[in-house]
């Protein structure tokens, strides 16, 4: 079996659990600001229903999220072939650390979207010139996961390099 394998056996195992890690963190950040801006915008909508749709950008900024975790996700799990090439701990650590940044990110960024997102449709149904501020809020917000993702990107690039072949 060794002859078919090169590399630490037990290295895809963080390469892989970072690819989980990117993915269902990042989902569960989505999830968390779309169901905290979703509930907002409800209740928004029984007071002023033609804001709806100008209050949606806080669900589809949330949703972005979940696409972020599946790019480092599909990055980390292509690079993982320990049959084709060695893959070592090294490179098992960079894919874990990779997931983890993207997907952690991606939950904080979510977190501070859903937040944001409730109270400011609530509020901008009371008071229209809040709407850029909202925006400009959530903007920041959904900068945090980008670089995450950028990071994630970056971290990922790292494997590979442990050792001269």
């Amino acid at each position: 079996m060794s002859s078919l394998f090169s590399g630490d056996e037990t290295a895809p195992f963080f390469g892989f659990l970072g690819a989980a890690s990117a993915l269902v963190f990042s989902c569960m950040g989505a999830a968390y600001g779309t169901a905290k801006s979703g509930v907002g915008v409800a209740s928004m909508g029984v007071m002023r229903p033609e804001l709806v749709m100008k209050s949606i950008v806080p669900v589809v900024m949330a949703g972005v999220l979940g696409i972020y975790g599946l790019i480092i996700a599909v990055i980390i799990s292509t690079g993982i072939n320990p049959k084709a090439k060695p893959y070592y701990l090294f490179d098992g650590y960079a894919h874990l650390s990779s997931g983890l940044a993207c997907g952690l990110a991606g939950l904080a960024a979510g977190m501070a979207i859903g937040i944001v997102g409730d109270a400011g449709v609530r509020a901008n149904a009371q008071q229209p010139k809040l709407f850029v501020g909202m925006i400009l809020i959530l903007i920041f917000a959904e900068a945090l996961a980008l670089y995450g993702l950028i990071v994630g990107i970056i971290l990922s690039s790292r494997a590979g390099q442990s050792r001269a072949d």
